[in-house]
């Protein structure tokens, strides 16, 4: 699933893809924001993604569904 986070004062996304699912990560990013200090994610390669939480500026979570692949009929 691909997390993008928007941060304050930076021109650019944070883009995440993580194994953890929706309600996984709406917790974490739940917990930051109501007082915890860091956004702590890990992202599929098992490296930690940490982001103050008083610099989140969005949070966009992805479906968890594949997408398809190849030529089919729509």
């Amino acid at each position: 699933m691909e997390i993008t986070i928007g941060v304050q004062n930076l021109a650019r996304e944070l883009v995440v893809e993580t194994d953890a699912s929706a309600d996984d990560v709406t917790k974490a990013v739940s917990d930051a924001l109501s007082g915890g200090p860091l956004l702590e994610l890990t992202d599929t390669r098992g490296r930690r993604v940490l982001v103050p939480a008083a610099t989140i500026g969005y949070v966009e979570i992805g479906s968890e569904a594949q997408r398809r692949v190849g030529f089919g009929s729509l």
